[in-house]
């Protein structure tokens, strides 16, 4: 009894550790501050094998959804970045992972903290609180937790305040009062500015205000631009000329002896509405037996389910998604590193009894319980290079 979405009546599931884990205390986003800083000598700053040429002016520009690849296949709309795609990575010409989820909470508060998901514990773009049972939204932080039981550990922005590092963020004004912030990006100065080009001019006359400096600047519209439209359309293609200038405006103003580095917190793709490519949880019986609750996002899903029926639920997900999506128990998430090597115990139980993380160009959507998310365009959240791989461009002056 097969199901329509499954390839045929023995399908081989992809094996758990075969997925292209992300390059935690190498080459993910969780080193750049820590490599970015090291100079400095700050305490408490976490260790990383990142090795990054020393500055005494730091600055780091995270736009929220510019791909690896993503900037790869428009070398007309964004030229600046591609020229800069040698540079990355401290000149090997490469890119960073961004983390397991590729998602937006989860990457921020790996930047911010220059921790693994497994330590920091924002795990995913929602998350069973196992104090509560309730899924928590991390990037909307609702329902509300305290911010420091939740994510407990110093930015690296606090660490460097401590030591004397001038230290602050230019973002949008929304962002400066959201616990997302207080938790991934606190530590300085937050300085609110509505358009992207105030952005850069800030952060560049910031970086030039003392000796040494850390600025973080963020730009977002990018990513929701993907999300509505895609990355195939002229929308999308139209903020990533956007980006570009904008990147190009903050290294001209460059001050002496610092360096820019672009990053981004995931890439993206487009996934067609058709039931092949989105596979609706709310609408699958199959994949709704034993399941109490549906969490993550459609292309990296927690899955928890009803006590005692984890392995039933593992099965059934592995048998008719396991060829188009990584299917692993928690345990084998944990092993194959997916959140970073030993996921602390306070977070183990905001994984997922079952993750499955998406592999072909698939969706595991929830239209009655998820309707904004369902009628998102472009998706991310997997460890496919569209999705998992960012950059690190750099400048220098």
């Amino acid at each position: 009894m097969g199901h329509p979405f499954h390839g045929g009546p023995d399908p081989l599931p992809l094996d758990p550790l075969t997925a292209p884990a992300p390059g935690y205390g190498k080459a993910a986003l969780c080193d750049v501050i820590p490599a970015a800083v090291a100079a400095f000598g700050i305490p408490g700053m976490p260790a990383t094998g990142l090795d990054l040429a020393p500055a005494d002016r730091v600055c780091v520009f995270l736009v929220d959804g510019l791909g690896w690849e993503l900037i790869g296949r428009h070398p007309e709309e964004a030229p600046y970045l591609n020229s800069l795609l040698p540079s990355s990575l401290g000149g090997t010409g490469r890119p960073l992972t961004a983390g397991f989820p590729a998602t937006t909470a989860t990457s921020l508060a790996s930047i911010g903290t220059g921790l693994p998901p497994g330590a920091h514990g924002l795990a995913g773009y929602t998350t069973l609180n196992p104090g509560t049972g309730e899924l928590m939204n991390q990037l909307r932080w609702q329902p509300w937790t305290s911010p420091s039981a939740w994510q407990p550990y110093p930015t690296v922005f606090q660490l460097a305040e401590a030591a004397g590092i001038a230290t602050c963020q230019v973002s949008s004004p929304t962002f400066q009062q959201t616990p997302l912030t207080k938790v991934a990006l606190s530590g300085g100065v937050f300085h609110g500015r509505l358009t992207g080009e105030e952005r850069m001019d800030l952060a560049a006359d910031r970086l030039g205000a003392a000796d040494r400096t850390l600025v973080y600047t963020y730009y977002s519209e990018l990513d929701a631009m993907g999300h509505r439209h895609g990355v195939d359309s002229d929308a999308w293609r139209g903020q990533l000329m956007m980006v570009d200038r904008l990147a190009q405006q903050l290294a001209e103003q460059l001050p002496p002896r610092a360096v820019l580095y672009v990053t981004a917190d995931h890439g993206m793709i487009d996934i067609p509405f058709d039931e092949d490519s989105r596979i609706d949880f709310d609408e699958d019986w199959e994949l709704r037996a034993g399941v109490a609750v549906l969490g993550g996002e459609g292309r990296a899903r927690h899955v928890y389910a009803v006590p005692g029926a984890a392995a039933d639920v593992h099965a059934v997900w592995s048998e008719v998604l396991g060829e188009r999506m990584w299917v692993a128990t928690r345990a084998e998430a944990v092993a194959a590193g997916w959140f970073g090597p030993d996921p602390e115990p306070r977070v183990l139980g905001r994984i997922g009894d079952v993750v499955a993380a998406a592999c072909d160009d698939i969706a595991i959507t929830a239209t009655r319980t998820e309707p904004g998310e369902s009628r998102m365009t472009g998706l991310h959240g997997s460890m496919t290079p569209v999705e998992q791989l960012v950059p690190l461009l750099e400048v220098r002056s």
